[in-house]
């Protein structure tokens, strides 16, 4: 019930939402997203994924969700490195 109210009050906070979006982790998640989004697209457009079976879709599907791991432990490292 109180964590309730608290994240009500926290979402409604527009100070506070402000300051979250220009924070730079959050600027950085977007940034990943809309990446990943243009190379899925790209990727989507070279493997014509439209034709594709259920199963060649599970296995690629399975590829770029590794390709995805990949990519946020390379930003994890990116992200430590600059902190020390």
């Amino acid at each position: 019930m109180v964590f309730r109210i608290l994240m009500r009050y926290l979402a409604n906070n527009e100070q506070l939402i402000n300051r979250m979006a220009e924070s730079y982790p959050m600027r950085r998640a977007a940034q990943i997203v809309v990446s990943l989004m243009y190379r899925a697209k790209d990727l989507a457009h070279e493997t014509k994924l439209h034709e594709m079976s259920p199963d060649r879709f599970k296995s690629f599907m399975n590829l770029f969700k590794d390709n995805v791991k990949k990519e946020l432990e390379g930003v994890k490292d990116e992200i430590k490195k600059k902190k020390f």
